[in-house]
């Protein structure tokens, strides 16, 4: 497997992908109307703008949940070959814990975690 096998890849997912949307383009009917533009939100119907500014902790307390779900992602693989591995997996899974635990730390002192 070498760059003809990547290269074979990409053709046929820009090939198949275009496919698709050929196929979508001319098989079904292009409609347009007013409530198809809007956003959904749940089924309500808005009032006034949409376009809010929403407040950047919620956006930092997803970043603060996306990285500690990355880290089971990693977590699982490590505990599969932890008992083969030894004590070098050891050292590595707490080298890694305290890389975490000093970013939540640094999260919790500039108030990412408080919830607003």
């Amino acid at each position: 497997m070498g760059a003809s096998s990547l290269i074979v890849l990409i053709i046929a997912a820009v090939a198949f992908s275009s496919i698709a949307i050929l196929i979508a383009k001319f098989v079904l009917k292009a409609t347009t109307n007013k409530q198809k533009g809007e956003p959904y939100e749940c089924g309500i119907p808005t009032h006034g703008k949409t376009w809010i500014q929403l407040n950047v902790g919620y956006y930092l307390f997803a970043l603060i949940f996306l990285v500690f779900d990355v880290e089971l992602v990693f977590l699982y693989p490590w505990a599969v070959v932890a008992k083969s591995v030894g004590w070098l997996a050891l050292v590595e899974i707490v080298i890694f814990f305290f890389i975490l635990f000093i970013g939540f730390l640094y999260a919790h002192k500039k108030g990412a975690l408080k919830w607003i």
